[in-house]
């Protein structure tokens, strides 16, 4: 992953966001990864896979499944998603480690050609998502209570579906913005904002 990971342990009482609760992985997720910025296109597929197979489902359900949907989707390799066949739709449909929903299989290979093409429009999914904030830059937040979704979510999403994305409403998409650091919204005493 594009963040740095500490190797040293992270002491129990420090503070954190109420909604990751104690579970060692939604732990590391929101210590490690949650809000933090990046820029690197393949890690911003590589979330966009997961918001997008998230929908309907809890966070934690694909998370637990993450290692599973790299191996499933070629390490999250966006052209060899987007190049994918028939053949692999039906062998990911019996693959037990991720969600086997038709529709959002082949939406993601369907999102994997959409992200593609954005690329070539824009330089980078980077540049097009940041097009969208405001100054060209991540949002720093210290809410008491956290939105599912903001203005800028919405003309994201709007956007993107009017590309032909799917499974990328303002939820998720908001979700999505939080996962990759355009917007930080750890709360104002949790340690790892």
């Amino acid at each position: 992953m594009a963040v740095k990971k500490s190797t040293e342990p992270i002491p129990d009482n420090l503070k954190r966001c109420s909604w990751c609760g104690t579970d060692p992985l939604y732990t590391k997720y929101h210590d490690e990864e949650w809000g933090k910025t990046l820029h690197n296109d393949d890690v911003l597929f590589e979330f966009l896979v997961l918001e997008s197979a998230q929908a309907g489902l809890s966070w934690i359900t694909i998370l637990c499944r993450r290692q599973n949907y790299r191996k499933a989707f070629a390490n999250f390799d966006v052209k060899k998603v987007a190049a994918m066949t028939t053949n692999d739709i039906e062998r990911l449909m019996q693959d037990e480690g991720i969600i086997r929903n038709r529709l959002k299989i082949t939406t993601t290979i369907t999102n994997a050609q959409l992200f593609i093409a954005v690329q070539k429009e824009f330089g980078s999914f980077d540049k097009y998502l940041y097009s969208f904030m405001p100054n060209g830059k991540p949002i720093n937040n210290q809410p008491g209570t956290i939105p599912v979704s903001t203005p800028i979510s919405d003309a994201i999403a709007k956007d993107m579906k009017k590309r032909g994305f799917k499974f990328f409403g303002t939820t998720i998409c908001y979700a999505y913005m939080q996962a990759v650091g355009m917007v930080n919204d750890h709360v104002a005493d949790c340690a790892f904002k």
